[in-house]
């Protein structure tokens, strides 16, 4: 049996997650016994399970347990694919830091609280966000202030707030601090105004300043007893509530935002075919699953991903990844995963040697990758070559939906306007010369009413 024990939940001394045979499993630990007994016996685990707000999980045989500190062995359903904050849109981390304190609110009702906060234990599943670690929870203390306030203020609200004040890409501040955006920093990056803005004045500014008031000084937590009744500690959701509600970003027209209506090579009936041949390509290829790279705001993922097939759609423009959530979210759809994601600079492993935070390349193994409309600007706006390409695209994914573009078609007219054309290799013949290096091709058609091409590749 090959075992394998998760770095990313290795802080938590109530339980870790490993995996065994490629299963995944939960301990946990006799320390976290009563906390564990409580959430279950006071039908807060069935409530956030029927509500969709907790994932579900099956207890399975202790034998399954790596160390005798185990009280229980879990068997949690399996998220399809694990995203991070600063891989997600405005309104996906919105939407997280609305449902956490949605759960706090019914854990309180059930005499239990959140003790953690952070981001990372919130992940999509059809189309919704929810929480994955099943020992967040733990007994509420009549007169002791919420634990998880300031991680809560980090992970959510600080970047909430810098991308709806300041730059919606500051949310990539999170990759670097990993236990959430100081909030000290986030008070110097907003602009002075939002001091006007009481709910930012009092967890962002005020919040800041008060932890360096008191960074030095011993605060013992007895200090706190009856001082925080659980009035105050439903006062201070509801103000946070209130505080992640204003926030709001709004997509701008971007390059990629308005891409289909803007693009002239593309008329109804060049988008109707292309799609067509998507959908032929990935039935011929069985797709079970699919990563869509430079997707946009989802129009071709939807082929896939209305065949119910789980499509991870990723964009580098995070006002088309706003758009594609913001349709999922509309239509209700459950098989679609947005991203914001730099394919030429993807997030990269991080935390504790490198490993508490995954690569996003790392993170799973589709059967089929698309990249459509792409091609051209990794080689030519990045000056990737193509065999470069089409070894980095040979190892995902058995099979490659790819499209080509010639430099006679005016997206690359208006790419080379402005500087010397130093990819004399960038032709027809030769795109499919390297790639045939990686790939035997199946299936190829010219897309009707342009000059370009699309191909299923398979992996050799």
């Amino acid at each position: 049996m090959v075992t394998s024990k998760l770095l990313a939940s290795f802080r938590d001394p109530s339980g870790f997650v490993f995996t065994k045979n490629e299963s995944i499993y939960r301990q946990v630990n006799k320390k976290f016994k009563e906390n564990f007994d409580y959430l279950i016996k006071s039908g807060l685990y069935k409530k956030l399970v029927k509500e969709g707000l907790l994932i579900p999980h099956e207890e399975v045989d202790t034998n399954l347990a790596q160390t005798n500190l185990a009280y229980k062995v879990l068997k949690p359903k399996v998220v399809p694919f694990i995203s991070y904050p600063y891989e997600w849109c405005f309104s996906q981390l919105k939407d997280a830091a609305l449902t956490t304190l949605k759960i706090q609110q019914i854990a309180l009702d059930h005499s239990m609280s959140l003790r953690d906060a952070t981001a990372f234990n919130v992940q999509f599943m059809n189309g919704k966000p929810v929480l994955i670690d099943t020992l967040s929870f733990e007994k509420y203390k009549e007169g002791e202030p919420w634990v998880a306030y300031k991680q809560f203020c980090q992970h959510f609200l600080a970047p909430l707030a810098l991308m709806a004040y300041t730059d919606v890409r500051l949310n990539q501040l999170s990759q670097l601090y990993i236990d959430g955006i100081p909030l000290n920093l986030t008070a110097k990056l907003l602009p002075l105004y939002t001091k006007l803005k009481p709910s930012l004045l009092m967890h962002i500014h005020l919040h800041a300043a008060s932890q360096k008031r008191y960074a030095d000084k011993e605060v013992k937590k007895e200090s706190f007893k009856s001082k925080f009744s659980k009035r105050s500690f439903l006062g201070l959701r509801d103000s946070l509530e209130s505080a992640v509600k204003s926030l709001n970003w709004k997509p701008k027209g971007t390059e990629w935002a308005d891409y289909y209506e803007r693009n002239l090579n593309y008329l109804p009936a060049s988008l109707k075919h292309k799609a067509a041949l998507v959908e032929e390509f990935l039935k011929i290829a069985d797709s079970k699953s699919v990563w869509d790279f430079g997707a946009n705001t989802g129009l071709f993922s939807r082929v896939a991903s209305d065949k119910n097939i789980f499509t991870v759609s990723s964009d580098i423009d995070p006002a088309a990844v706003e758009i594609n959530y913001k349709t999922l979210r509309d239509k209700k759809e459950e098989n679609i995963l947005p991203l914001v994601i730099d394919l030429t600079n993807p997030s990269p492993a991080i935390g504790w040697e490198n490993r508490e935070r995954e690569s996003f390349l790392s993170r799973g193994s589709p059967d089929t990758s698309i990249a459509l409309a792409l091609v051209h600007h990794l080689a030519i706006s990045n000056n990737l070559p193509l065999e470069d390409l089409a070894r980095f695209f040979s190892g995902f994914a058995k099979n490659l939906i790819i499209e080509f573009i010639p430099k006679e078609d005016s997206q690359i007219k208006k790419l080379l306007a402005t500087r010397e054309d130093i990819f004399p290799n960038y032709t027809k013949e030769g795109f499919e010369s390297e790639f045939k290096k990686f790939f035997s091709t199946k299936r190829s058609a010219a897309i009707k009413n342009s000059r370009r091409t699309l191909y299923l590749m398979v992996k050799k």
